[in-house]
């Protein structure tokens, strides 16, 4: 079941050079997307853009020179709401809440998440790209009304 909102922003993440024909399905009608990193091809890029305005952040395996414009960290508006994306939670510099940052964005686990932390959504839409381990394949939306946002992962 989608989440009400006045905007949905769709989350991918860990795709590694895969595209799977149920992510772009599922990501159809979004406002945005946005991409954790780990991106795998500008083709991953340009067939997401065919959809909606993207976003996206470089991976640690996002190296090669099609990836040289893409940053290691994000910020983005939308409504109230304002997000930071990042590849790797563990490289993350910025105090999230000092920064009036609403929900943060990750990839690199592979494992999907929806937590609430001192008043900060994080959100990994965990790998929508080749499986690893028995993690799930995944993708996740946000649903932003004002300065209301909610999550959650959809497995593919």
């Amino acid at each position: 079941m989608a989440l009400a909102a006045h905007t949905r922003i769709g989350l991918i993440s860990d795709t590694h050079g895969l595209l799977r024909p149920a992510a772009l399905e599922f990501l159809r009608g979004c406002s945005r997307i946005l991409h954790g990193g780990d991106i795998g091809g500008a083709a991953i890029l340009d067939q997401l853009g065919r959809i909606a305005p993207v976003t996206a952040v470089r991976g640690n395996n996002d190296g090669e020179k099609w990836a040289e414009h893409l940053p290691e960290s994000e910020f983005l508006q939308v409504e109230g709401v304002r997000i930071f994306a990042i590849h790797d939670l563990k490289l993350m510099r910025i105090d999230p809440k000092a920064e009036s940052v609403r929900v943060v964005v990750s990839g690199h686990s592979h494992r999907p998440l929806v937590e609430e932390r001192n008043g900060v959504l994080f959100v990994n839409p965990g790998s929508a790209g080749p499986r690893r381990f028995k993690l799930p394949i995944s993708v996740a939306e946000v649903a932003i009304s004002g300065t209301f946002a909610q999550a959650r992962i959809v497995e593919l």
